[in-house]
């Protein structure tokens, strides 16, 4: 009995997957605050006017 409950407190089968879980929370939760920030007004504008500018440059 003893024994059987060392084993299953030492047991770390399946922590792969829950690590996995974790970081693919993580990865989405990162996503969408990048996808929050470049969408929003302020930076939309901000990359309009770098691709107006490069596109109305003249080369000499």
């Amino acid at each position: 009995m003893q024994a059987e409950v060392l084993r299953l407190a030492t047991d770390d089968e399946g922590m792969s997957t829950a690590e996995y879980a974790i970081g693919t929370v993580a990865a989405a939760a990162f996503g969408a605050l990048l996808y929050t920030v470049v969408t929003g007004d302020s930076i939309t504008s901000a990359l309009s006017g770098i691709i107006s500018k490069a596109l109305s440059t003249s080369v000499g």
